[in-house]
């Protein structure tokens, strides 16, 4: 059950972008030879930018974001390996959590902070099970349990599907009587959606945008026909292949997405990463990934907030 970060890829794009063995003279002559290509990505950044700081499109009454920002802990009670929601006792955890909350709302006081528990609900596996999906489905109970966390802390409950062989459309009619919570919402792990027959794990997956259109129709049904607000959809990112199409996925006024930037590393990689799969590839809100062991060092809040678009959703693992 042991949540598989593709570190190899993230130390390889350091790899590359590190300076190489050639002259200083070799350099400098590449460095020209690139400055239009450099120029045009400064150009296309510009533009982004002012899409990015444009205001809201008009949202529905109920609306989480962008008024607010939501602060979430990742994880599964079953495993400690897979993040700090199966960390230590539930009291401690949750404390924890609203120490990171109470960062968050310091350094940002204008936007209030909306605390949550994020749990693997579908957990993507090294072995194919009893139908060879090579996910196992949490049993109820226990997101019951995890629901019952949250609840009683005001917190929101994200239940994310880590799809295995499985799909997307086979995983969310079994959640949709958790999701038909007003106060319970969705992700989708592209990095465990294997689609050629191998175990999760031993490469990365992907998800397309039809992926994500179904989830987001199967959301805003929901929301409509139980009159609930609109729902939060996270689809996680940390490279370009993880989500085809993006530029084909169609918003609905009652799910709203973000692409949480999913990757671990320097702070330098993951501002380059959160510029390539978030920034340049608009969708509609931004989220970070920060992770407690991994990130070393920790980018700090407010340089995290400095980002364009500043993230909405903020996850702990």
């Amino acid at each position: 059950m042991l949540h598989l970060v593709a570190s190899l890829l993230l130390a390889a794009s350091a790899m590359h972008s590190a300076p190489g063995t050639v002259s200083g003279a070799d350099t400098v002559r590449r460095a020209a030879s690139h400055a239009p290509l450099r120029r045009d990505r400064t150009h296309r950044d510009s533009i982004l930018a002012v899409r990015w700081k444009m205001p809201a499109r008009a949202v529905l009454a109920g609306s989480i974001l962008p008024t607010h920002r939501i602060v979430a802990f990742y994880g599964n009670p079953l495993s400690s390996r897979m993040g700090v929601l199966g960390q230590g006792p539930v009291d401690s955890m949750l404390a924890r959590l609203d120490r990171e909350v109470a960062a968050w709302q310091a350094a940002d006081p204008q936007t209030p902070v909306v605390p949550a528990l994020h749990l693997i609900a579908v957990v993507a596996q090294g072995a194919p099970g009893a139908d060879g999906k090579y996910r196992a489905r949490m049993p109820d109970a226990l997101i019951e349990e995890v629901y019952g966390w949250a609840t009683a802390h005001h917190a929101l409950l994200f239940l994310d599907v880590q799809p295995g062989l499985s799909t997307v459309a086979e995983e969310l009619p079994r959640l949709g009587k958790f999701l038909r919570r007003p106060d319970v919402h969705l992700a989708l792990d592209p990095e465990f959606a294997m689609h050629h027959g191998d175990a999760p794990g031993r490469h990365i997956g992907s998800l397309d945008a039809a992926d994500v259109n179904s989830a987001i129709l199967f959301l805003a049904t929901i929301a409509r026909v139980d009159s609930l607000p609109p729902k939060v959809l996270v689809v996680h990112r940390f490279t370009k292949p993880m989500l085809t199409g993006a530029d084909r996925i169609v918003l609905n006024p009652r799910v709203q997405v973000v692409v949480d930037m999913d990757g671990f590393g320097p702070p330098a990689l993951k501002r380059d990463s959160y510029h390539d799969y978030v920034f340049a590839a608009p969708v509609q809100y931004g989220g970070w990934k920060t992770f407690f062991r991994q990130d070393s060092p920790r980018m700090p809040i407010p340089d995290v907030l400095g980002l364009t678009p500043a993230p909405l959703y903020i996850q702990y693992q």
